[in-house]
């Protein structure tokens, strides 16, 4: 009998050689193919396309990255090397400090929604009904928390916080967060704002409803996509805040991307990925 024993290596030189032709080849026809629906397009949506390309590649590349890695069997961060494990996953669910964490960012983050909803929605209202230059200010006002850089926020909640005694308290992040989730919300109203007729309310004003109840029945109805919108957006930003959190709390207050930073700094901990992997699929 022929011993191949001995062709084994070049055996797996001559596969592998395979899959990288089959693979390059593959990837120059999907350019080529690329290329020729590109002919064929206008700039506008050629420009989109690679918009789309580019914001695929950015959402795809850390979750291939990512998952692997959460079911890495090593301590460290790091792919599999002998088989996939699920044991950070039980490490997260076992631990009561991750699972308070967690806790602590949802509810802290379900408060901020509600509390920067209700307020952002009342300022948009009002400001609409008003239609006035001055309220046309104060709407830019309520947008430039955006522009300004976190670390310039978070130095700021510290200095008054630490005035207001609200320094590594609950109430301090939820305070904190509102006012870092408000511009969202209002953004979201005052676009739904914009697709309601004045003359609606108007009218009925006319026929005689007070204006909490013409706020009530005609306004908020219309505006309800707007508001939902609004508070989703506040709590995925309460819920990810990380820069404020640092500054405005120590010991007593541990939310869960704090949780994940201070695994980082200490240990790099594969359970970092395993939680960032439970996010993406909750997300999708």
């Amino acid at each position: 009998m022929l011993d191949l024993q001995g062709f084994g290596p070049m055996l797996l030189l001559g596969a592998w050689m395979t899959v990288q032709v089959a693979l390059t080849a593959a990837f120059f026809g999907v350019l080529l193919g690329l290329g020729v629906a590109l002919m064929k397009l206008s700039s506008s949506r050629i420009a989109r396309l690679l918009g789309d390309i580019y914001t695929t590649v950015l959402r795809g590349v850390p979750i291939l990255v990512v998952i692997p890695v959460s079911l890495t069997d090593t301590s460290f961060i790091g792919m599999p090397r002998e088989h996939l494990s699920l044991q950070h996953f039980e490490t997260f669910w076992n631990s009561p400090r991750w699972l308070q964490a967690t806790w602590t960012s949802a509810w802290i983050g379900a408060t901020v929604a509600l509390i920067s909803t209700v307020l952002g929605t009342a300022f948009c209202i009002g400001c609409w009904l008003l239609s006035n230059r001055a309220a046309t200010i104060m709407r830019w006002v309520m947008i430039v928390p955006i522009l300004v850089p976190p670390v310039v926020q978070s130095m700021g909640f510290y200095h008054f916080w630490v005035v207001l005694g609200l320094v590594d308290t609950h109430a301090g992040v939820i305070l904190a967060h509102t006012l870092l989730a408000l511009p969202y919300v209002s953004i979201s109203v005052f676009a739904a704002l914009t697709n309601l007729d004045p003359r609606i309310p108007q009218a009925a004003r006319n026929l005689g409803a007070p204006l909490g109840m013409a706020i009530r029945t005609v306004i908020l109805p219309a505006i309800r996509p707007g508001m939902i919108t609004g508070a989703v957006f506040a709590f995925i930003v309460s819920f990810d805040e990380i820069v404020g959190v640092l500054f405005i709390t120590v010991r007593r207050v541990e939310t869960l991307p704090k949780m994940m930073w201070q695994g980082i700094q200490e240990s790099i901990d594969p359970v970092i990925a395993a939680v960032a992997t439970i996010l993406v699929v909750a997300t999708l």
